[in-house]
């Protein structure tokens, strides 16, 4: 018969795979009637989908037989007639024309369970369990009778007396339990080996299940279990006791137990394996969403765009820092696009096959600050339900960017400054210290040397940042640049407003050249946008839009009265106060505060969070005001 009729005929469901393909090369006749599908329709199938509810575990069973050369698992799943079943599956690997294959023999585990079951009990009958109950001085006599049995098999065997004392010990028991048969001889089994639970609790004798069979005559088996040996130490170990009668009476239990030592650790490893698998899929989602959210942010899709003398300058610190791994500090107004300079430095920089990962720390609560940079462990703290990476691990190789950088609490900067120092950090709830490389790049809407002078930022922190300062222009010291910015914000806001062939006239474009722009390049766009959707033809109008009082700075004849901190702060939370009261609470959004103040929307929440502002009043007052 040829070797391919014996694949064919085999009593095991077996399959031939190549692993870095994923192609399923061969299935036997077994392997047809167990996935309930003809040999056609299984080689035009894959493993992975063959294994679909369990493919995290075939790819470590794979790298096992790859790395062992064959191995045996419970923890895959095959799917028949839209079911998931669990099998058996043992492998191994070897090479046909010089091409790696695997080969592998399925077993649903149920089935095997009840094979399995049934040849337990006749193993045991005919091993000698049968006879013993037949036997008259049951335990002498077996021990004399079965001496090479005893002496040979490897599992360990003793046997008890109605009393738990014990009547005989192989030497494979001896061995595992480092126990003589002198030592164990009438001694209380129990007392001896089985007195306490893995953990070190007490194990009541009422409940061992060796004492069970004498009780009431079952057979009972148990998966895992500690005996403790003569050095004090816990052997991990499975066991099965079996009652021995004679003349219909129990007169004791035989004992069979396997050191499992090695296949709990193999386990171990193999759950471990499994967890860092999990793990990994994990972070890789996490920045997958971080990297989905810098796509979609701002500017993402703009270069830095400008012919001024501010802009040109920029650009040539950019070229200069960008090889380095400098710490690189962007100042500058708020939506001057200091996160445009910020990933500009990114994907010019050796890093920018790495993630650039932003943190806005404005919008960070304080409690959750060191989760959020650093990560935590399940159980670190209330509703910590799993592990997670925080920003620093995720941005390990490449870039992370601290945006509004001024804004973070003082308590918390000494353990920002720690880890920009050292590169390590240890999770919330974690003993892990783990290493990272990561280039900073920070920004700042605010005056930090002013905040150091304050005492509300840490000097040394701030020296840690500003390595390479770069100054972010406003918009009205770039006039020159308003025409080409105009044109590119009208090119994308007419697009999403699918009104491709918007145009702008020279007119229209000195008069937002003679505007003064307090919101800078983000106000810009937001009054090319909004024009662009009140436009009823082809052209956009802002003559109304851009009231001529607010061009330029406004000349005074003298110099201005000093404002101390008191009374900024007053006028900037009325002025936040005035922006909610007309957009009727909204913050975010097209006729929201922000929008109203030119600012970001994460920077507006900060501030209306520092001066404890309710916004619901605002909402509430919008509802309750007349409509007409």
């Amino acid at each position: 018969m040829s070797t391919q009729h014996l694949f064919n005929d085999a009593a095991v469901p077996q399959l031939v795979l190549d692993p870095f393909e994923d192609v399923l090369l061969e299935a036997n006749l077994e392997a047809c009637r167990l996935l309930r599908r003809d040999r056609l329709a299984l080689q035009r199938s894959r493993p992975s989908s063959l294994f679909a509810g369990s493919l995290d575990s075939l790819i470590v069973f794979t790298q096992e037989l790859l790395e062992n050369s064959r191995g045996c698992t419970r923890n895959l799943q095959v799917e028949v007639g839209g079911e998931r079943h669990p099998v058996e599956v043992s492998g191994r690997t070897a090479s046909s024309s010089g091409d790696l294959r695997v080969y592998l023999g399925l077993q649903l585990v149920d089935e095997l369970e009840a094979r399995r079951q049934h040849a337990e009990a006749a193993r045991h009958y005919q091993s000698g369990i049968g006879h013993w109950s037949r036997v008259a001085g049951v335990f002498r006599e077996f021990e004399r009778e079965n001496r090479l049995l005893l002496d040979a098999a490897g599992e360990g065997i003793y046997g008890i007396d109605r009393d738990g004392n014990t009547t005989f010990v192989n030497p494979a028991a001896q061995r595992i339990l480092g126990y003589s048969p002198e030592e164990l001889a009438g001694r209380n089994m129990h007392t001896m080996v089985h007195h306490s639970h893995g953990d070190g609790t007490h194990f009541c004798l009422q409940d061992c299940p060796i004492f069970a069979a004498l009780r009431d005559g079952e057979v009972h088996s148990v998966d895992e279990d500690v005996f403790w040996s003569r050095q004090g130490k816990p052997v991990d170990v499975e066991y099965t006791s079996t009652p021995i009668e004679e003349d219909g009476e129990i007169v004791g239990v035989v004992v069979v137990f396997r050191d499992i030592t090695q296949k709990k650790a193999d386990r171990r490893r193999l759950l471990a394996a499994l967890e860092e698998v999990q793990t990994l899929k994990n972070r890789l989602e996490l920045e997958n969403a971080y990297l989905q959210e810098e796509i979609s942010s701002e500017y993402n899709h703009h270069r830095i765009l400008g012919r001024s003398a501010g802009v040109q300058n920029t650009i040539r610190q950019i070229q200069l820092v960008a090889p380095t791994d400098a710490t690189v500090l962007i100042s500058g107004e708020s939506g001057t696009g200091k996160e445009l300079i910020a990933r500009s430095i990114h994907e010019a920089s050796e890093r920018s096959q790495r993630p650039l990962i932003r943190v806005n720390c404005a919008a960070v609560p304080e409690d959750l600050f060191e989760s959020e940079f650093f990560g935590h462990v399940r159980g670190a703290f209330t509703g910590a339900t799993g592990d997670r990476p925080g920003r620093f691990e995720l941005a390990d190789g490449g870039t992370l960017f601290l945006d509004e950088v001024g804004e973070i609490p003082l308590h918390l900067q000494g353990k920002l400054l720690r880890v920009l120092q050292e590169q390590q950090f240890e999770r919330i709830g974690d003993t892990v210290t783990r290493s990272v490389d990561v280039r900073i790049v920070a920004a700042t809407n605010c005056d930090l040397r002013e905040l150091v002078s304050q005492g509300r930022f840490r000097e040394d922190l701030y020296f840690r940042l500003n390595v390479f300062p770069i100054h972010s222009v406003p918009l009205r010291e770039r006039k020159e640049d308003i025409p080409l910015l105009a044109q590119l914000f009208l090119q994308k806001a007419a697009t999403r407003a699918h009104k491709p062939a918007m145009k702008i006239s020279l007119g229209e474009l000195e008069r937002l050249s003679e505007y003064h722009w307090p919101g800078n390049i983000r106000e810009l766009e937001n009054v090319i946008e909004r024009q662009v959707i009140l436009a009823t033809g082809d052209a956009v109008r802002v003559g109304d839009l851009v009231p001529a009082r607010t061009a330029g700075p406004r000349q005074v004849a003298s110099a201005p009265d000093l404002e101390v901190e008191e009374d900024l702060q007053r006028r900037q939370r009325r002025n936040i106060l005035l922006a909610l009261e007309r957009s009727g609470g909204k913050v975010s959004g097209s006729g929201g505060a922000a929008q109203l103040l030119g600012v970001k929307p994460t920077t507006l929440a900060s501030r209306i969070k520092r001066y404890r502002i309710d916004t619901r009043q605002f909402k509430a007052a919008a509802t309750r005001r007349p409509a007409g």
